[in-house]
Order: structure tokens, then sequence, then C-alpha cells
């Protein structure tokens, strides 16, 4: 009997490079041209909802775009022909006070540049693109990913193929390495303190084919597809034009914050990860993109191995900055007290988000419908809620007034005091052992997940619930309580729980 462990073993042998990989070179932007408010290709002439940490071009601006790159004195990343810009949201971590500090990057940033598929062209002029999506804050496909030469059907869309475009690679240079694309999450801090001393890679696949005519599109994604394996594979129809492969990788010091209690999220309002996303705007001088990819075929990686490229020192990378506009530079983006900048708002999901400001995301109001028992796609279905004998099916119904005496539900109501109650929502992984036949033997559970919590004021009926992320008058209590022993409580009573499976945690 062969035991299957849902754990990272099921996908280790998936490397970024396959063995039959041809010509690449890392782009590295050891400096980084700003951390501001600016997004030109989805917010142009504006100032962006979320904070991008920016690399490239030291032109770049709300107005951005080729011609205007190009113009730019000086670039941010190594090959000085380059003058492209690349952005993607900062991280951010969220303190128990309610400030958001900037995490470190470290090294800057990497571009790879693959030579994957045949013909292999360079970005026509005015090209620009988008990955990733910022409202996403769910993954329903399965976990871990199946074996690629397994991938059928949905799997093979592109809503499945872009999710899986993203990555979050557990950093720990002694030990083993995790396969890049392998987690599609961000791992909550409890795991990143414990196993990732080297900080987390957050890693962004962009689409490499084209659809041969359009440099942009409404949506800045549907001009480009994935191929079907994300990285290599076949190009849909209507996009059999092979552009070179752009993969980014960026390194966030999370270690930094070992035993500090709070969380991280990204710029845009994302605890989850599932809302990573970049931007990318083609700037390289006319003509040298497409000389390095005919002409430089090496394997090792290098920039230095292709001799068309003029190389900058990594000091001179890191002096090139952009032009902070007058609405931000008294935007403090490496600490900001009053949550995070924009001001953004924090939200967990599993809902498409809505990307507001601070005060919409914490006014509107949540449901929670019966959920069912998670299933595990290794080749057989297992009902994980069976298996654990977990109850699922807790529903959690709120609404909002804007009347002072609400009416109350006689099917429902309740006479109570006044109070504010903090209601926790939990999140645990799950490891299934399988026989064989795919018959579910053994389990294993690991720490809970904090997704969300949220504070309710309940009045004499059960159906009026108030969501408050910050209050500038707080209620007067009639005594002191012990919140710390509440929420243990609460933790215990589990008001919404999803059992996962491992992601390598």
């Amino acid at each position: 009997m062969q035991d299957i462990r849902l754990t990272a073993a099921l996908v280790a042998c998936l490397t970024l490079f396959p063995a039959f990989t041809s010509a690449f070179w890392r782009l590295p932007c050891r400096g980084r041209t700003g951390v501001a408010r600016l997004d030109p290709i989805v917010d142009p002439g504006e100032i962006s909802s979320h904070v991008h940490a920016i690399h490239g071009g030291g032109s770049f601006s709300m107005n951005s775009n080729m011609q205007t790159l190009r113009e730019s004195s000086c670039t941010s990343c190594a090959v000085t022909q380059d003058l492209s810009a690349y952005w993607t949201p900062a991280l951010y971590f969220m303190h128990t006070n309610g400030s958001a500090e900037l995490v470190e990057e470290v090294g800057g940033m990497l571009a790879y540049y693959l030579l994957y598929g045949d013909n292999v062209t360079a970005f026509p002029d005015g090209f620009r693109m988008l990955a990733g999506d910022p409202f996403q804050r769910n993954f329903t496909w399965p976990v871990p990913d199946p074996p690629k030469s397994s991938w059928s059907g949905a799997q093979v869309s592109q809503k499945a193929l872009r999710q899986k475009a993203l990555g979050f690679n557990c950093l720990d240079y002694a030990g083993t390495a995790e396969a890049s694309l392998y987690r599609h999450f961000m791992p909550n801090k409890t795991f990143l303190d414990a196993n990732c001393p080297d900080g987390l890679r957050l890693e962004l696949m962009f689409p490499s084919c084209w659809n041969g005519k359009d440099v942009d599109s409404s949506d800045h994604k549907s001009h480009v597809a994935y191929p079907d394996l994300v990285i290599t594979g076949t190009c849909p129809e209507g996009y059999e034009t092979r552009l070179v492969s752009l993969f980014y990788e960026t390194i966030w010091n999370t270690y930094a914050f070992k035993d500090v209690d709070g969380y991280f999220a990204l710029a845009n309002g994302d605890p989850t990860g599932y809302g990573y996303h970049g931007d990318f705007m083609y700037a390289w001088e006319d003509g040298v993109l497409q000389e390095a990819i005919d002409t430089c075929t090496s394997e090792s990686g290098e920039v230095s191995a292709c001799e068309i490229f003029d190389i900058q020192s990594e000091t001179e990378e890191r002096e090139c900055f952009l032009d902070l506009p007058s609405e931000l530079k008294n935007e403090n983006v490496q600490m900001h007290a009053d949550g995070l900048p924009g001001p953004m708002g924090m939200q967990w999901g599993p809902a498409y988000a809505t990307m507001g400001s601070a005060s919409s995301s914490s006014s509107s109001s949540s449901t929670s419908t019966p959920t069912s028992a998670a299933s595990v796609s290794v080749g057989a279905t297992i009902d994980v809620g069976n298996v654990l004998a977990i109850n699922t099916a807790v529903t959690t119904t709120s609404s909002t007034t804007s009347t002072s005496s609400p009416t109350p539900t006689p099917t429902t109501s309740i006479q109570v005091d006044q109070y504010t109650e903090e209601i926790v929502y939990l999140q645990q992984e799950v490891i299934v052992m399988l026989g064989e036949g795919g018959v579910p033997y053994a389990t294993s559970t690991g720490t809970q997940r904090t997704l969300s919590t949220a504070l309710t004021t309940a009045t004499q009926t059960s159906t009026v619930v108030s969501y408050v992320e910050k209050r500038d008058e707080t209620p007067a209590e009639p005594e002191k309580r012990d919140l710390s022993a509440e929420k243990e409580a609460r933790h215990a009573h589990n008001h919404h729980r999803h059992s996962h499976k491992r992601h390598g945690h």
C-alpha cells in the first residue's frame, strides 16, 4: 500500500524551467524606481487606488507610455537599453494598532525573459499588459495543482490558468527549495515565522500568446492569453503569435516581523494573495529586444552572456528614481498610520473584492451561506467534511439598516441587552492520506488561520448587525472585559470554517 500525502511532494517536480528549456535571461532590477499609488495602465492620469513597487524607466508617471519611458534618463534595471516599466502591488505588514508598515523588498526585482515556443517575437511598439486579478479573493481549482499531464477542460481555461500563474514561495536557503508557482496564495504569518527565514518570494507569470494585432485591450488582458500549461504548452486559437515569456520575482523580508502580532497584506487590500497582479509597459530601445531574442541563446540566464546588452552597475541601478506628483509627495507609504495607503479597505473574500476605500469596505455587510464539505481532487474525490466529522453547514446572516430603532422580526428576534461582539472567521489546513483506490484512511490537521475579524453591534433583534472596522467614537462599556479570553472562546466556537488541503505548509 502506497501512502499519498497531499503536500508539496505532489508538485515538487514542477520547476520553473523544464529540462527542455532553451535560452533565457534574468533581468536584475536591483534598484526601485519608486513606491507610490501610480498605475498608468489601469489609472492613466489619475492617482491609483493602491501602492505599487515600481521598477524600470525613471520617467515613470501616471501618464506614462512607451514614448515617455524611452525618454527616461535612467533605469533601475541592469540593461540600459531597457526602459520598460515593471510594477506590482507592494507588501505591507498590518500591525494590531491599525498601522500598515511597508515590508522590505530584498534585492529589488528579477524579470525573466524566457524563449519558450517557436518563432518567438519581441513585444510590439506600444505593447502593455496586466497579469493577475486585483479583485480576486479565492481559488476554486484543485489544491495542490494536479500533474499538468492531467489538465483538461476547465483546468486549462484562461480563468484557471490566470490563477495558476501566481506563486508564493517560502524561502529557506538552508533547506529544499520550493518549486516556482507551487503555492497560489499567501501563507499565514504563523507558517512564515516558522518556515521562511529568508522571506517570501512573490512570483507572477505573464501570458505569452498574442492575438497578433492589438497592443492593448479594454481590460489589458484580452489581447493576450496563456499557453495551456501556463509557462509552456500550446497557445489557444486566435492567439498563435508567441511572444517572449515574462516572469516576475520579488522577495519580501517577511521574517523581519517574526513574533510580531499582525498579518501581511498586499497594498490592494488583499491579505489572501489571490489578488496578486502585475503590470508591464514595453519600452526597450527599438530593435534591441528582438535582436537579443534572435542572438542571445545562452542557457545560463546571465544578462552578461548577451553581448548586445549594455549593463550598468548595481549602484547605478539604485540611483534611478521617479518624480512623484505633488498629490503624493506627502503621502507616507513606508509607515501609514491609518491602515493601507489610499486608504484602501481590507477584503478577505471569498467574494470578489470591490477594492473600495477603508470606510466603504468596513461599512458593507457580509453574508456567509451554508458551505458544503470541501472536495479534494487527486484522482479521487474526498469528502473532507465526512473524513473529519466537521459540520461545515454554518450560516451567519447580517443586514444593515439606516433607522435607529429597527423593527423586530417575531420569528427570530430575541430580547438581550446591547453589546459588541467580535466574530472571527477561521481556516484550517488538512492533510488527507489515501490508500489504494483513493480511499482515505488517516488525516491530520494544521494550525488554524484567522481569515478575518469583524465587530458587530447587536440590539434587541438578532437581525440587525453593523460591521465596524474603525470608529471615531467608542460606545461606553459597563465594565472592562477580557477580550483575549473572548477571542479564544470564539475561535473554539468556529463561527465559519473552511477545510483545506495542505499546500506544502
